[in-house]
């Protein structure tokens, strides 16, 4: 059974920083792809970050590049998400998900799924 289970999440105020992480179980991690997306009450899901089971491979959405940064420990089958310079409008529930093969920016790509992580930026 695979599980997803994101951490790290909380309220921070405008310019600053949180470090998000998602802890992976139940499968070969290093063969995955891993992503983080956010979504707030109303909106589709929005991509933000993936990277690939390489870790030589990372894409950003355009509003959070150069702000955040994804990263990925094989050994410990966690993949990171370093947000620094917050913005009130990155308020969100941040999830991490799973896909096997390319990497992607689509929703209806990724296999599995965590529960999600509030993400509170206050101006």
């Amino acid at each position: 059974q695979v599980q997803l289970v994101e951490s790290g999440g909380g309220l921070v105020q405008a310019g600053g920083s949180l470090r998000l992480s998602c802890a992976a179980s139940g499968l070969t991690f290093s063969s995955y792809v891993m992503g983080w997306f956010r979504q707030v009450p109303g909106k589709e899901h929005e991509f933000v970050a993936a990277i690939k089971w390489s870790a030589y491979g990372t894409y950003y959405a355009d509003s959070v590049k150069g702000r955040f940064t994804i990263s990925r420990d094989n050994a410990k089958n966690t993949v990171y998400l370093q947000m620094n310079s917050l913005k009130p409008e990155d308020t969100a529930v941040y999830y991490c998900a799973a896909k096997y093969g390319r990497t992607g920016r689509q929703i209806n790509e990724y296999d599995y799924w965590g529960q999600g992580t509030q993400v509170t930026v206050s101006s």
